[in-house]
């Protein structure tokens, strides 16, 4: 591995710090875990210091789950203070999301993700666009989900989330909108459920990496980053309060464009990571 000089490590943690900020204060703003930025922002890092190419996003997206744990925890307490946290649908959701997390979890280590990711692409932009053009449309009296809807959906959001390292806020909220959920509500529920999914993905990937034992990059156990996860945590946790409380100064419909507009991007990056791979 190539030793950095003095600007290049500078250089590097303020890449990190600058990624970390604007990570945590979107996983509050939004109930995402940041993951969306995390994991580009670590792969470059991790390019930088040379680490094997063959499990560099691995690494990446096992480090930015188990970074999305701490920064869930901050925004959901946040949303909490404000009532927003819909702990029922929390509840219902667990055990579904969990066996959908396992099963993305050894589509992470095992297979390609080229046509996953190819799908979440067209999903998150034409959910952007919904939420953009269309959100007035919502109802804003939530609607009951039936426990098939919540299954189905549940199993999806944690299947997808593993390969891309992200909490499931990008899925969470506009299902929860799209059963007439408070745009504030969806949001601090979607945190929570992103530390369930952060919290079992964060324990396959650390298994998985252990059980097929290929990586020989440094300060990592199993497919987590330790570096990586020292650096994010302090500045992501802070900032995610700091978007969780600025949830209740924006007005809901401008929220509603910020969210359209932040899918729009995500599925730009995942088309990106389509192309790159293929």
């Amino acid at each position: 591995m190539e030793i950095l000089n003095s600007v290049e490590v500078i250089n590097l943690l303020t890449v990190l710090a600058i990624a970390a900020a604007v990570a945590g204060f979107m996983a509050g703003l939004l109930g995402v875990g940041g993951g969306i930025i995390m994991v580009p922002a670590l792969y470059y890092a991790f390019t930088v210091l040379d680490f094997d190419i063959l499990t560099r996003m691995h690494l990446s997206v096992g480090t930015s789950l188990a970074i999305i744990i701490p920064t869930s925890i901050i925004s959901t307490k946040t949303h909490m203070e404000y009532d927003a946290v819909d702990f029922k649908m929390v509840k219902t959701f667990g055990l579904i999301i969990v066996l959908g997390v396992l099963a993305g979890t050894f589509l992470a280590v095992n297979l390609k993700t080229s046509s996953l990711v190819l799908f979440f692409a067209i999903f998150s932009f034409f959910v952007g666009l919904f939420f953009i053009f269309l959100r007035d449309s919502l109802m804003e009296s939530p609607k009951e989900i039936s426990v098939l809807v919540k299954n189905i959906s549940g199993l999806l959001i944690g299947f997808i989330s593993v390969p891309l390292g992200i909490g499931g806020g990008s899925l969470v909220v506009p299902f929860l909108r799209t059963f007439g959920y408070d745009i504030r509500k969806s949001i601090g529920t979607a945190a929570a459920v992103g530390f369930l999914i952060a919290i079992t993905g964060t324990t396959t990937m650390v298994i998985g990496g252990k059980i097929i034992n290929n990586v020989s990059s440094p300060f990592s156990f199993g497919y987590i980053n330790l570096l990586g996860f020292l650096v994010f945590v302090p500045v992501t946790m802070i900032m995610a309060r700091v978007g969780a409380k600025a949830v209740y100064k924006i007005n809901k419909k401008l929220l509603s464009r910020i969210f359209g507009c932040f899918l729009l991007m995500v599925s730009a990056r995942s088309f990106i990571e389509y192309l790159s791979i293929n």
